[in-house]
């Protein structure tokens, strides 16, 4: 089947995630066929650097004989058992694996399929917490804004972002966001006194601590583009989820398992959470899985004085003897390789690198971000301190970046929310060969907004 044929067929039958009409409809979408290590091969032939890992996931590249090799050994052996009152060897190896990298008592794992599942998860397992101390009335969840945690209701309900909420309203009732760490970075002084942290209490207080569920949080924002807290600012949120007895759950669908160069991104800031939530590099995009890590004293009270002696939540795919068998493979291989040490060697590198673009391109306002997640934000020109107008930012995400992208041969992902963003997320195998070729790309992306504007 040819390219043309291949698009026709895409637009009569596949829906896409995320995609405009006026970009599915007409143009030209790539058809990706093939992959091999940091690259993307499309149906003409064309390669491609994988310069957001998939979707944030593809942490150890493409096509990995020993990730294959693990899911068709399970196929083969059980493809299929639920954990539905029983187990099976790979969804409790891979729980075990977990429980022995996650921070503190961070002990018991519960699957499911995806990131927005596993924040549904989490919403789930907090309310009927509560409800097992006799505190019913704790509903609430307090997050931040442009945070964003997912597309199910309840994880939509959680998110920040007033774009993607705006279609589906209204949501869940007791969700207050707060603001975010933007424009907050290292030593900003003591944390407690940042105006960030203290409108999290001021929220708290007015809400009643007493209706306060939990307090969900990315370690590193992705909404709003790649933001890392100041100093203190995790240890100011774990004081205050003690102080009023809320639980303090960490969104690490993309956070976890290496993209900020440590297994979990919270224990990177020194503390460890009441639940922690993860997908994406679990499996390195090899498989779908999605889970809730929860403190070892949570399932027990859970279980022990639960009026239905249990967490009554459940998915047919959840801890899927596949999907676990390759997360067991892929943190072997993370180990094996030191993939780990491999972020946290090249990284300085890459933020050097995307730094001075900063310097020499004036459409670049900011680069944040830490190990390898960053955020390059544009404007108008950094010179003369002119920000981008509406029309300018939607011809650059909606024109420029497409055919930069197709032009350099390095895919990444153009983001509007908050501000006119480049997000840049490579595999975490990436040497300095492939980051060297990442750069190059970006440099040339720039160019291209810069003779726009």
């Amino acid at each position: 089947m040819n390219t043309a044929e291949l698009r026709q067929r895409a637009r009569r039958h596949l829906g896409p995630h995320f995609t405009r009409g006026a970009q599915w409809t007409p143009g030209e979408m790539p058809v990706f066929v093939r992959g091999e290590e940091c690259y993307l091969h499309d149906s003409e032939g064309r390669r491609f650097l994988d310069g957001l890992s998939g979707l944030f996931c593809a942490n150890l590249g493409h096509s990995r004989n020993d990730i294959v090799s693990a899911a068709a050994k399970q196929m083969e052996t059980l493809p299929y058992s639920t954990n539905w009152g029983s187990a099976h060897p790979p969804a409790i190896e891979a729980a075990s694996l977990i429980a022995e990298l996650a921070p503190g008592d961070v002990n018991t794992t519960f699957f499911v399929n995806s990131g927005s599942e596993a924040v549904e998860s989490a919403l789930k397992f907090a309310r009927q917490y509560h409800r097992s101390r006799g505190e019913q009335q704790r509903t609430k969840i307090i997050s931040r804004r442009m945070a964003y945690h997912g597309t199910t209701m309840g994880a939509l309900s959680v998110t920040g972002l007033p774009k993607i909420r705006e279609p589906f309203g209204p949501l869940l009732d007791g969700v207050r966001h707060v603001p975010n760490t933007l424009g907050h970075v290292g030593d900003c002084g003591p944390a407690s006194e940042l105006d960030c942290v203290r409108a999290i209490e001021d929220a708290i207080v007015e809400e009643g601590p007493e209706t306060i569920a939990a307090l969900f949080a990315e370690p590193v924002q992705n909404g709003r583009g790649a933001l890392v807290p100041p100093a203190g600012y995790w240890q100011e949120l774990r004081r205050i989820c003690d102080t009023y007895g809320i639980l303090l759950v960490s969104d690490e669908v993309i956070c976890s398992f290496g993209r900020l160069g440590s297994w979990f991104g919270s224990a990177r800031f020194g503390v460890v959470p009441d639940l922690i939530t993860f997908a994406k590099g679990a499996t390195a995009g090899y498989a779908p899985l999605g889970g809730v890590a929860i403190r070892e004293p949570l399932v027990a009270q859970l279980f022990e004085h639960g009026a239905r002696s249990g967490f009554t939540h459940g998915a047919t795919w959840g801890g899927h003897p596949v999907a676990t068998a390759v997360s067991v493979a892929t943190i072997n291989a993370m180990r094996e390789e030191a993939v780990l040490s491999n972020v946290e060697s090249r990284a300085p590198g890459l933020r050097a690198g995307l730094d001075e673009l900063r310097r020499v391109h004036r459409c670049v306002k900011d680069v944040r971000g830490t190990g390898y997640f960053y955020a390059i934000e544009l404007m108008g020109d950094r010179n003369s301190g002119r920000e981008l107008t509406d029309e300018e930012s939607a011809t650059v995400l909606r024109e420029v970046l497409p055919k930069a992208f197709q032009r350099t041969g390095v895919i990444l992902r153009g983001d509007d929310r908050g501000a006119t963003m480049i997000m840049v997320s490579p595999p975490l195998i990436a040497d300095d060969t492939v980051l060297t070729e990442l750069l190059h790309g970006i440099d040339g992306m720039l160019d291209d907004v810069e003779a726009v504007l």
